[in-house]
């Protein structure tokens, strides 16, 4: 079991090894592979010169190893322990099982032991290098294995150079921004086992008005794949998220790009620091993209003189998004391209409604849209008073909550996830909708029943049920499921628990699955962007911002906003735009079935309705944390990107 490395493996693991040992001091003793590996790499740089990135961030590193079963109360630290005498070989377990969480071991997992020479001395770590931070605008020459921005011409030339102190880092100048800067990188990415190489672009658009005269400087990310010969067969993507207010980070750094946020195979953050690994997953074999942040979001800003709130609603955001679509459309040459929008949340909202701006604004027709947990019909997630719609459309994921935390009796719980819903489906919109209809007019003899199949199916009491008089709505759900075990439940993704002050009142503190993913995906695109693609920028990168509010809905006064009408027009007007619609079972944003229910009333002529796919998955708002669902998206958005474009 106690075997020493052999070479070449030798000399990145006897590192790796250092790398742990160094943290083994900190009050987490535990990180995982990116984070060894980074620091791996830095104690490398010290004897010879600093690779490019793509051979200084591996994404894996190959180990000789043992398969292991974990144990009832086994940790991390006592199985090293029992194996190799030590906990100080955490790290090296870690860095030998990328992904795994050390505070989720689960009784029959199977996890891989690696060999280690356990003879050996821990080496006293050597100082990393420090290393000059490049210009604002950078642009790294091209290299086929991808060159690394950070690398600095006076790095170590050869294995005996050596020096006895860390270089002095570079004086930092803040720089002005520059509206049309930008960085271009060269990077690789195995997708399905084929390396893509690609350029990314990362910097500012300014926004012209129709005279020509700035409004805003855009932020954006571009990926475009390297060798594309006729761009008339390559897809190009815009993407965003939503909010409003959000920047493009979750489907940026969480489904589409090239890199995503390192996660548990369920979809939970491991521990800090987060890291960054190659997504096998991406979409960039498909298509090029195109991550925009809308104004106030992200990076992007107003020029001086305008007035942000000049973008902050429904009808501006549509016209300076899509004015951004058709700029960039414009000046890269893509007007022959197939086009697709994909949008998150608020973000399907704005790409139905660009639908219909592009195509009748700037003639520019569509060939896909992608509406991941999508909500195009206000009215069906508004708890207001006198609008029952809600109470129905989402009793189905209350009903995948109680499931998911074994909220009910056993013979449900032994049932098929989507079995059990498609029953709970079957009766919300039959039996419960025509209890709603009826109002106060309900005969306490017709309503026993109906409260009791509520609780049945939501793993509330009856007394709680009838209490609400039979309308359970999101924030009295989210505080009362677990509320005897002093828990409560995510929003956006019902499978998270939280942690409140007490457990009475009749909402929630914070949404426990938000909080779970802000400060990875924060601390990981402030992280990549300056380090992999060679930007720097000071301003603050809005991730998530009420920076934007009050949102204007002036143009759908006293009324909700719907958005499908126009995606009607849009798909009646182009018969080849595709839609497809991804949602998550125990998302509590904008619930499964009420998507459903928005698409089938869309009023489509017969002849259109076979262009509009709906996929489901078993996680939240965000379904491609979950490691299985980001494998499925992608497998359901290659089959839908065929049929649009009869691949």
């Amino acid at each position: 079991m106690h075997v020493s490395p052999t070479e070449p493996a030798a000399r990145a693991v006897g590192h790796l090894s250092a790398a742990a040992r160094v943290r083994s001091t900190c009050r987490r003793p535990a990180i995982h592979l990116a984070s060894a590996v980074m620091l791996a790499t830095a104690l490398l740089a010290t004897s010879s010169a600093l690779p490019s990135p793509a051979a200084a961030r591996p994404s894996l590193l190959t180990f000789d190893s043992t398969p292991y079963t974990i144990q009832s109360g086994d940790t991390l630290g006592s199985i090293a322990q029992r194996t190799y005498g030590s906990t100080r070989f955490v790290n090296d377990i870690l860095a030998a099982n990328p992904g795994l969480n050390p505070r989720r071991l689960m009784p029959g997992q199977v996890i891989q032991l690696p060999q280690i020479d356990t003879s050996a001395p821990p080496p006293s770590p050597d100082p990393a290098p420090v290393v000059p931070i490049a210009p604002h605008n950078a642009t790294p020459a091209p290299s086929p294995s991808g060159s690394d921005p950070e690398a600095s011409s006076d790095q170590p030339a050869s294995e005996g150079a050596t020096t006895d102190k860390p270089e002095e880092p570079a004086t930092y100048t803040p720089q002005p921004i520059t509206p049309e800067g930008s960085s271009t990188t060269h990077h690789s990415v195995t997708i399905d086992g084929r390396l893509i190489s690609y350029t990314a672009t990362c910097g500012y658009m300014t926004l012209p008005d129709y005279q020509g005269q700035p409004r805003a400087s855009v932020f954006y990310i571009a990926y475009t794949r390297d060798g594309t010969t006729d761009l008339g067969t390559r897809p190009v993507t815009f993407s965003f998220n939503g909010g409003p207010g959000s920047s493009s980070v979750w489907l940026h750094m969480g489904a589409l790009g090239p890199r995503r946020v390192l996660m548990d195979a369920e979809g939970f953050p491991l521990p800090p620091p987060y890291r960054l690994v190659e997504n096998e997953h991406s979409w960039l074999d498909l298509t090029d993209l195109v991550f925009i942040d809308p104004v106030s979001t992200g990076y992007s800003r107003p020029v001086e003189g305008v007035e942000a709130s000049a973008f902050h609603g429904y009808t501006a955001d549509i016209e300076s998004v899509g004015d951004f679509i058709r700029l960039y459309t414009t000046r890269e040459g893509r007007w022959a391209s197939p086009k697709f929008l994909t949008g998150e949340s608020y973000g399907t909202t704005r790409a139905a409604g660009l639908a219909g701006y592009l195509q009748n604004t700037h003639g520019m027709y569509l060939n896909g849209i992608i509406l991941v947990s999508s909500v195009l019909n206000f009215q069906t997630t508004n708890f207001s008073v006198g609008n029952d719609e809600p109470y129905w459309l989402f009793l189905p994921t209350y009903a995948a909550t109680a499931w998911y935390h074994s909220k009910l009796d056993e013979a449900t719980l032994a049932r098929p996830i989507a079995e059990f819903l498609d029953e709970v489906k079957q009766w919300a919109s039959t039996e419960y909708l025509l209890a709603l209809a009826q109002g106060d007019a309900l005969s306490d003899e017709a309503r026993a029943p109906i409260r009791q199949r509520l609780a049945r199916y939501t793993g509330l009491s009856e007394d709680f049920v009838d209490s609400a008089n039979l309308r359970i709505n999101i924030s009295n759900f989210t505080k009362q499921l677990m509320r005897d075990e002093a828990r409560t439940v995510g929003r956006l993704d019902s499978r998270y628990t939280g942690i409140d002050r007490d457990s009475v009142g009749a909402g929630t503190e914070h949404d426990p699955s938000m909080t779970g993913i802000w400060g990875p995906y924060t601390a990981v695109l402030n992280d990549y962007v300056r380090r992999d693609l060679a930007y720097e920028n000071d301003l603050v990168y809005e991730i998530l911002t009420g920076r934007v509010q009050p949102w204007s809905y002036s143009n759908v006064q006293n009324r909700y906003l719907n958005v499908s009408e126009t995606l009607r027009e849009a798909m009646s007007k182009n018969a080849d735009l595709w839609v497809m619609v991804a949602s998550g079972y125990y998302d509590l944003a904008t619930p499964f079935f009420a998507s459903d229910y928005v698409m089938s009333h869309l009023g489509l002529d017969p002849t259109l309705r076979a262009n509009i796919h709906q996929t489901y998955y078993e996680s939240g708002h965000m379904m491609y944390i979950r490691q299985a669902d980001l494998a499925k998206l992608k497998t359901d958005v290659s089959e839908f990107f065929g049929a649009a474009l009869g691949w």
